[in-house]
């Protein structure tokens, strides 16, 4: 073997990450589509330093959640689940009514929640997703860019 260049993997370690914050606009785009991309950008897939074992993402702000589009019939079809602890206690809702009642927001974030680790890394990527059903965040002093999603 002759002289060659020491080559290794750069691995990123939590201190080494800049996270940014983005504002997304949900208003009209197709939810599983949107999920995906918030998704990607929590776990950090966008970057180069991503590593599997660190939480590389970054914070995004989701906005107008509350008209966000279902394609075919899941607006009134999609069912989504809870329990409540105690026996018989599952409960059900269309996202319909999740999407006309007060926690509009829901859906998004839920959508978002399925395409993350469920781990503990994963409980701290879906803790950076802020979700809020109007045009509002109070999250301004963090001076978030404005990401598009098409």
């Amino acid at each position: 073997m002759g002289a060659t260049a020491h080559r290794a993997t750069k691995s990123a370690r939590a201190e080494d990450v800049q996270r940014r914050w983005l504002v997304v606009d949900a208003e009209n785009q197709v939810l599983g589509r949107l999920a995906t991309r918030v998704a990607t950008i929590l776990r950090g897939r966008h970057k180069a330093i991503f590593t599997p074992h660190v939480d590389t993402g970054d914070f995004v702000i989701v906005i107008n959640a509350e008209k966000v589009k279902l394609t075919g019939n899941k607006r009134q079809l999609k069912v989504y689940r809870h329990h409540t602890g105690f026996r018989g206690g599952v409960k059900e809702t269309t996202a319909e009514r999740l999407l006309s009642g007060p926690h509009a927001d829901r859906v998004v974030s839920e959508a978002v929640r399925g395409m993350l680790p469920k781990t503990t890394l994963g409980e701290a990527m879906y803790r950076k997703l802020k979700v809020y059903a109007g045009p509002e965040h109070p999250h301004a002093a963090q001076k978030p860019s404005k990401l598009e999603v098409a």
